[in-house]
């Protein structure tokens, strides 16, 4: 009777899916904690501004700025802030919003109108024009603000609206990423189609291309939005009556009360700015959870393999 051996067992190794498994918790800590720290990063001023609103003057300079003080007064400061000098924060927060919305909606209408048209369409100097627009985007807005506001006195539209919300039309970032984006969300063979059956160019853009652009129209909106809502410098040149002020420049104007006023009438203000700024982050914030739904609707049409 004889007996056979039998070759050592050797450990196996483990397989692709079971190392990929095990180094990644190793991986995403990294990835944890920096998203964290943004996360963080972003946060820490709007969590010191919420706490900010609720001191008085001496709380915001005797008081620890990550604490709320022994006398919350949060509801009198937002009282205070709306009623200062006859309510003319409810016109600046007014201005804001006519401003920022229009400017917003007519800038992404043009943008999605030139992006299309770039996109669909090929005419002489086509491809010069596109450059020229990507040229504009290198040019900072602050630059162009001396030469906007001497061509505005000219036409003799200084202090009025429409100092701000014209050249906020003109957005050439929003137009360069609405012409990436109608380059594939709008197909040719649908556009075809709709020219066999009759259709216009205006009619095919607002009743076909317009719907499938959306998600690329509510960023350029929002970003728009956001830009006009902080204008600053802008403003602050072509503006001079204080009722026509957004909130930006109104709220700099009381800072500046409340510096040189030091612990009198105009120090009173100090606390007014900072819950006029908590209350004017709130319109975007809304605004962003209203609009998130088309990014994620896009996002989940570019999803699905046609």
């Amino acid at each position: 009777m004889t007996a056979t051996l039998q070759p050592p067992k050797t450990a196996s190794r483990p397989t692709a899916p079971q190392r990929n498994r095990a180094a990644a918790p190793r991986r995403s800590t990294p990835l944890t904690i920096a998203m964290l720290a943004a996360l963080a990063y972003f946060l820490l001023p709007l969590c010191w501004l919420l706490i900010a609103s609720t001191k008085g003057t001496q709380d915001l300079i005797n008081s620890f700025g990550l604490w709320f003080s022994d006398t919350p007064q949060l509801l009198a400061n937002i009282k205070a802030t709306f009623t200062q000098d006859d309510g003319v924060f409810v016109h600046w927060l007014l201005n804001t919003a006519v401003y920022a919305v229009t400017s917003a909606l007519g800038a992404a209408l043009i943008a999605a109108a030139a992006g299309y048209g770039f996109a669909k369409f090929r005419f002489r100097g086509d491809r010069a024009a596109f450059n020229l627009v990507l040229g504009a985007i290198m040019v900072p807005a602050t630059a162009l603000a001396i030469p906007t506001y001497l061509l505005f006195a000219e036409a003799g539209l200084v202090n009025t609206p429409w100092a701000i919300i014209l050249p906020s039309l003109v957005n050439p970032f929003g137009l360069y990423l609405m012409r990436v984006y109608a380059a594939d969300a709008v197909p040719d063979s649908l556009l075809e189609a709709a020219r066999i059956d009759g259709a216009g160019e205006a009619r095919i853009f607002f009743r076909i291309a317009l719907r499938l652009l959306t998600p690329g129209f509510v960023t350029v909106l929002l970003f728009t939005l956001v830009a006009t809502w902080n204008n600053y410098f802008l403003p602050l040149i072509m503006l001079n009556d204080p009722k026509l002020y957004p909130i930006t420049v109104g709220l700099s104007s009381w800072a500046a009360q409340a510096q040189n006023g030091g612990a009198g009438a105009g120090g009173d203000l100090l606390p007014l700015v900072v819950t006029g700024s908590l209350i004017s982050v709130v319109p975007l914030v809304i605004a962003f959870l209203m609009l998130q739904r088309y990014w994620q609707s896009g996002l989940a049409t570019g999803s699905v393999k046609q």
